[in-house]
């Protein structure tokens, strides 16, 4: 990666602290608590780089005379400056002069102090940046990327130096304290005792490749999701997994992981723990048999089948039926069988075709043939009658 500038970005000895507010009260207790959340120290610590990257890329742009690399000492400076300014005041600007927060806006010191980085960044645009698409290009995401990555490889602001900062920033921005402590002591001898019990004293997870720091109040939800916690699993087998390879234990390898049967297509569609698919197997043989007859013998009926599996069943032991591990195994077999028995003889269907009885037609045809009747009864008697007439007629 090219340097962004002839400048040495090395850590520099002298650096911008800021001062800490001191106790307002005169003859207090002399004694303070100054731990605090290491977790959320080490994240906002974490946001300064890329905020400190952002003022320097966007300050030179389109400048042939500087580089971000130029810029950085006493960018870093200013910011240090200006995000102590503002949490010093606050407290003061947010509750007691605007009546305090605002519903949408967050009172979590991440969150405030990554609005304050956020600001300084944009005060600093030059002219070029502001009225050109910089912005909104990729090209600035990348030189911000890189300045990040130089500043990191390069030592330039050394990650205890933005923690000690930031442990400042918090103490005047959480004023619930929320993520340090504010606990004030009469000797020293009550503050180590304090301090050893103290919630916000740093602690590291038991877990092995866990690297995790937080306050010690807060080690039971660490324990909840550290993923490199080793559980039981979720699926009940005797394995005892590392939380992040839980889903993949469960899907590919645990024993309790449901799967289909072998006869799923045919119709056994129950899903079985695997552990349990050899005892399926043998439990469920006489639904699976039934499944393949009613495949190979469509026009039989139910009790047909059924009375061919008892059939089947009774060959079983010497036919090898319960090592049929799927459809194609076990229909082989079933065939095999069938041909030492003989043709399924398909009696019940035949029966029922022999016993069949003459239903009453339906009322409506029975009264269209009366209709039809009586019809053909006037026509007869129409004719009679004009057989008479002309009898009658004719003379003798």
């Amino acid at each position: 990666m090219q340097r962004s500038s002839g400048m040495d970005l090395s850590e520099t000895s002298t650096e911008l602290k800021p001062e800490k507010i001191e106790d307002g009260k005169e003859g207090g207790s002399l004694f303070h608590c100054d731990l605090y959340d290491a977790e959320i120290v080490h994240k906002i610590a974490q946001s300064f780089l890329p905020g400190l990257a952002t003022a320097c890329v966007d300050n030179t742009s389109g400048d042939i005379f500087k580089n971000p690399g130029i810029v950085a000492a006493e960018m870093r400076k200013e910011m240090v400056e200006y995000v102590t300014l503002r949490s010093e005041n606050f407290v003061a600007e947010t509750v007691v002069l605007e009546g305090g927060l605002e519903a949408e806006d967050s009172d979590h010191p991440f969150d405030i102090i990554s609005d304050f980085v956020d600001d300084f960044a944009s005060s600093k645009r030059n002219l070029f940046s502001r009225v050109s698409g910089w912005l909104l290009s990729e090209k600035r995401e990348d030189k911000i990327d890189d300045f990040v990555q130089e500043i990191e490889i390069n030592g330039f602001w050394l990650i205890d130096k933005r923690e000690e900062i930031t442990r400042t920033l918090l103490k005047n921005v959480d004023f619930k304290n929320e993520f340090h402590c504010n606990m004030k002591l009469d000797s020293a001898e009550e503050l180590a005792d304090h301090e050893e019990n103290c919630g916000f004293k740093s602690t590291t997870c038991p877990s092995e490749g866990c690297n995790a720091i937080f306050a010690s109040r807060h080690r039971e939800k660490h324990d909840s999701i550290c993923p490199f916690k080793i559980i039981s699993c979720e699926q009940k087998c005797s394995g005892m997994i590392m939380r992040r390879d839980m889903d993949r234990h469960c899907i590919t390898v645990c024993p309790m992981r449901f799967v289909s049967c072998p006869f799923y297509a045919l119709g056994c569609q129950s899903p079985i723990p695997h552990c349990m698919l050899e005892q399926h197997r043998s439990d469920d043989l006489r639904s699976h048999l039934l499944y393949i007859l009613r495949g190979v013998h469509k026009e039989a009926s139910d009790e047909d089948l059924k009375r061919r599996v008892e059939q089947l069943e009774k060959e079983s032991s010497s036919s090898g039926l319960e090592k049929a591990r799927d459809v194609r195994s076990l229909t082989k077999i079933v065939k095999n069988i069938e041909t030492e028995l003989g043709p399924l003889e398909v009696s019940s269907k035949n029966n029922k075709d022999d016993g069949e009885t003459t239903e009453p037609a339906p009322l409506e045809a029975t009264n269209e043939n009366n209709k039809e009747g009586d019809e053909t009864a006037a026509l007869k008697s129409l004719e009679a009658n004009n057989k008479n007439k002309e009898t009658n007629e004719t003379p003798s």
